[in-house]
């Protein structure tokens, strides 16, 4: 155990640059995780650790760590005694070696039994390292594992990092650690706020980090208590306005990796630019400017916008004009492009695809949007939609990528085009088909509205996962360039949230039909297949379904979504019955008595003559009456009702096989007893192969 009177606080901090703010948190959180897990490995002790993060240091105290690592008890087993002495007793040249070797005399070695013999051992007491010696390699060692995509290197040196190296503070209670970390030796001065305490000061001890920081250095150093201020104040100025303001947590996150001492402020613009699209004043101000928007009690846009400063100004208002005037010529970009853009005709738009590559050897995006025209209206038709409408909007879904509006925002693909078909005539429902074919976005975002945009959506994600697959580039590792698993993902999603009774089998040859030049024969289909399928294990994983579950279910080689999600959700409610492990080792005690067989030729159906035991005469009937009942259940694909009915066999099935000799002599009698087992087997697979409930041993 530590004597926590030898413990003193511990303090490393490293000064930088600006860091990258939407990183930092990052950084943050590796370097704290990284650095308790080297102290923890080292075999110190602490009581507490406390991150901080602004945008020039990542830092770290921790409380009440060991001054050294705990002493050892040291046991070194040396020859056997009889090695060790000679006949009179004496020491031999083996006994004085094993002293030599530990450094001590012939008296310091004692004879003990290891358990097996009498040998020599020499106990000691090692000392513990100090944390002294300890800490500069445990500090280095986060450093270098820190998530850093790309490090810098800067002047003469070749020191590398996230950004240039200004200073280190490394301490240990009151003490400066005598290190070099990144070509700086540490001391026990720090930086206060760029504007408001350009000036070194001088830290007491580890404990009085974070206090000075605030109080002397005008920094908040802590980045939950920085992002929670900035919260508090976003939503205040919101509500001065009359609205609410929407904060984003990627831009809270960013927005509290760029400002050391934030004070949130609120601008405004003229009213003339709500004419243009929310979208695209809302991504000017969030991508270009970190601003955050306002919207009244209606949910619509307001005039103004809240920008977090990182000074205190004496003088506010000029702060705020100087941001007006920068979001201003932004703003009547995102009005001019949207005006011009409505002038031009999407249907015209979409000839100028034919000069965009979609990928060299599946054609331009004009070549991928024919593609998609042909299964976007197959896909409509399947699932009760209008054809014509997925046709048009598959059609017109690239076009407004050669828009002003999105080669200036790119987040406006789709929802751009939205706006210029409707303004152009379109229908409702095709033009908010364009708008949602790329959703879902991301894991949990939402699905497109309407049957239409369900049917472009897969249409677009499926022509590019059959393509790629088809030209022999799927993903590898953790290589993913065209996002195939994302697209993989948002197809099931679709299908199966919105409930669409779709055969990923049907629709990817019908997407690999679109391709003149891309193989026709069952292999890709059947590949792709494969690898869509098995995406549903990262869902069922993230839904706590064990993966036997959905083993269970895909030995069954099925190919809509739907189905496959309803017989996995069913089979995991039957996986939790008290009856569900001995009816899963009974299919696989009835699975491996099957395999067994040469041939199942001779077994044909169950016999009633044949039936002798009173446990087998039971079984067939019961068997027999499930067939019956259970037949309209597994037809409304009901089945968790059906498993659940199937369980009730589980005391007649162990009757069977307590009482019940299968591979008896007599040949009539055994495959008739084995058409038995074969039905009983057949009746389960209905839904799914639960012997592969199983646990492996």
């Amino acid at each position: 155990m530590s004597n926590q009177s030898d413990a003193h606080d511990f303090l490393v901090e490293i000064g930088t640059e600006e860091l990258p703010p939407t990183a930092l948190l990052k950084l943050s959180n590796s370097f704290t995780a990284q650095v308790a897990a080297g102290i923890k490995t080292a075999g110190l002790s602490y009581t507490g650790v406390q991150s901080y993060a602004t945008p020039r240091r990542l830092a770290i105290v921790v409380s009440g760590l060991d001054s050294q690592t705990p002493e050892k008890d040291v046991i070194v087993w040396g020859p056997p005694k009889k090695i060790a002495f000679d006949a009179d007793g004496k020491p031999t040249k083996a006994a004085a070696a094993f002293a030599k070797k530990n450094g001590v005399g012939i008296d310091d070695i004692n004879v003990e039994n290891d358990g097996k013999a009498e040998k020599l051992v020499y106990k000691s007491l090692k000392a513990g390292i100090s944390a002294t010696e300890l800490l500069p390699s445990i500090i280095q060692d986060a450093l270098d594992k820190l998530p850093i995509a790309k490090r810098m290197r800067w002047g003469a040196e070749r020191t590398e990092f996230v950004r240039p190296v200004q200073w280190i503070v490394m301490m240990q209670g009151s003490h400066i650690i005598e290190c070099s970390i990144l070509g700086f030796s540490a001391g026990n001065t720090t930086r206060g706020h760029r504007f408001h305490c350009d000036t070194t000061l001088a830290i007491e001890n580890p404990a009085a980090y974070a206090a000075l920081l605030e109080h002397s250095g005008h920094i908040v150093p802590a980045f939950e208590t920085r992002k929670a201020m900035i919260r508090q104040q976003v939503v205040a100025e919101g509500e001065k306005l009359g609205g609410a303001a929407v904060i984003d947590e990627d831009l809270l996150n960013e927005v509290t990796g760029l400002v050391e001492w934030p004070v949130a402020l609120t601008g405004s613009f003229e009213n003339r630019f709500l004419e243009v699209p929310p979208e695209a004043l809302i991504s000017s101000m969030k991508e270009h400017q970190k601003y955050f928007h306002v919207e009244d009690k209606d949910g619509y846009l307001m005039p103004h916008f809240i920008t977090v400063s990182n000074i205190v100004s004496r003088d506010p208002s000029q702060v705020i004009r100087g941001n007006e005037r920068v979001i201003r010529p932004r703003l009547s970009d995102a009005a001019f492009f949207f005006e011009t853009d409505k002038k031009i005709a999407l249907e015209t738009r979409v000839e100028k695809l034919k000069s965009i590559v979609f990928q060299a050897q599946l054609g331009t995006l004009y070549d991928k949007t024919q593609r998609m025209m042909g299964l976007a209206a197959s896909v409509a038709d399947s699932i009760g939609s209008n054809s014509a409408y997925a046709s048009r909007a598959a059609e017109l879904s690239k076009a407004d990528l050669v828009s002003d509006m999105v080669l200036e925002f790119d987040k406006m693909q789709g929802i751009a085009g939205r706006y210029y078909a409707l303004a152009q005539g379109e229908e409702e429902e095709v033009a908010n088909a364009i708008r949602d074919q790329y959703l879902p976005k991301f894991s949990g975002d939402q699905l497109p509205e309407s049957l239409t945009g369900c049917a472009i959506a897969l249409a677009d994600r499926l022509d590019t996962i059959v393509g790629i697959f088809g030209i022999g580039q799927p993903p590898t590792g953790s290589k993913d360039p065209f996002a195939l698993r994302r697209a993989t993902l948002g197809v099931l999603r679709i299908i199966v949230e919105k409930r669409l009774p779709l055969d990923l089998r049907v629709l990817l040859k019908q997407a690999q039909q679109q391709y003149s030049h891309l193989s026709t024969g069952e292999n890709l289909v059947e590949t792709v297949l494969q690898y869509m399928t098995e995406r549903f294990r990262a869902w069922y994983e993230e839904e706590q379904i064990n993966a036997e579950v959905f083993m269970s279910v895909s030995e069954k080689g099925l190919s809509q979504p739907l189905d496959i999600d309803q017989r996995v959700k069913a089979v995991n409610r039957f996986s939790m019955l008290p009856e569900a492990q001995a009816l899963a080792a009974a299919n696989k005690r009835v699975s491996n008595i099957l395999a067994k067989l040469d041939s199942q030729a001779a077994i044909g159906s169950v016999d009633n003559t044949l039936l002798v035991e009173d446990s087998e005469k039971n079984l067939a009937e019961l068997v027999e009456q499930k067939a019956q009942q259970l037949a309209p259940l597994f037809a409304n694909r009901q089945y968790s009702e059906a498993l659940t009915s199937l369980a009730e066999l589980r005391v007649p099935i162990d009757a069977f096989f307590d009482n019940v000799m299968v591979m008896v002599d007599e040949e009539s009698v055994k495959n008739n007893r084995l058409a038995l087992l074969k039905s009983l087997r057949s009746l389960f697979l209905e839904a799914a192969d639960i012997s592969l409930l199983v646990p492996a041993k």
